[in-house]
């Protein structure tokens, strides 16, 4: 279970936000809020990028904050700029893969990642070539080849057209139920909570207490 417990972010502008949420394998928790309010930087504070004011987050009840970004127990997939464009698909996949892996686990894993993604067919093209639809499967799964039990989505999906939008959000549904992932997607659309069978989090700023 993904705890965040009494959470608290500060602002510069004397505002804050705060958050109690619990979530278990196989749950999606779609954050919204106010544009510019920090669903954004919550995620950057669960990766490692920022500290928390307040509170703690625990993973099966031990705490990972104090962690290295590194060794926490998630991935991170950011809006845009998620991949190297002069690799290829491939190369851009493995660079997610834990780095005790074996190369031959890491090929395997990929493949079979790729698969269930309908990206086999392009791993070999650099991701300068590939459609913006292509590069954001396969920024997911150079975040699932690291078989971590958290996902952190940032608004992977806005730039796509709402046919595709709509099959990515499908995608993450299936994903999160059959990997037993958690996973945490910032949205600033509330029609992507019914597509997901999320629950929202819904962040607002405070004054500072």
């Amino acid at each position: 279970m993904l705890a965040l417990q009494s959470v608290s972010i500060t602002f510069e502008n004397s505002s804050q936000i705060t958050c109690d949420v619990a979530l278990s394998a196989g749950d999606i928790c779609a954050i919204t809020g106010p544009s510019g309010v920090g669903k954004s930087t919550l995620l950057l504070a669960l990766a490692g990028f920022r500290g928390l004011d307040g509170g703690d987050v625990t993973w099966d009840g031990q705490s990972f904050m104090a962690q290295p970004i590194w060794s926490r127990p998630l991935s991170l997939l950011f809006q845009s700029d998620n991949l190297f464009g002069h690799l290829s698909a491939r190369r851009n996949i493995s660079l997610g893969a834990q780095k005790t892996a074996k190369k031959h686990e890491i090929g395997r894993k990929i493949d079979e990642i790729a698969s269930k993604l309908h990206i086999s067919s392009i791993l070999d093209k650099a991701c300068s070539a590939l459609s913006g639809g292509q590069q954001q499967r396969v920024g997911l799964a150079r975040a699932l080849v690291a078989e971590k039990p958290i996902l952190l989505l940032d608004e992977p999906f806005s730039a796509l057209d709402d046919e595709n939008r709509q099959k990515a959000l499908a995608l993450v549904k299936e994903i999160t139920a059959e990997h037993h992932l958690v996973t945490l997607i910032v949205t600033h659309d509330k029609s992507d909570i019914a597509a997901l069978g999320a629950q929202e989090l819904r962040l607002q700023r405070q004054p500072l207490r």
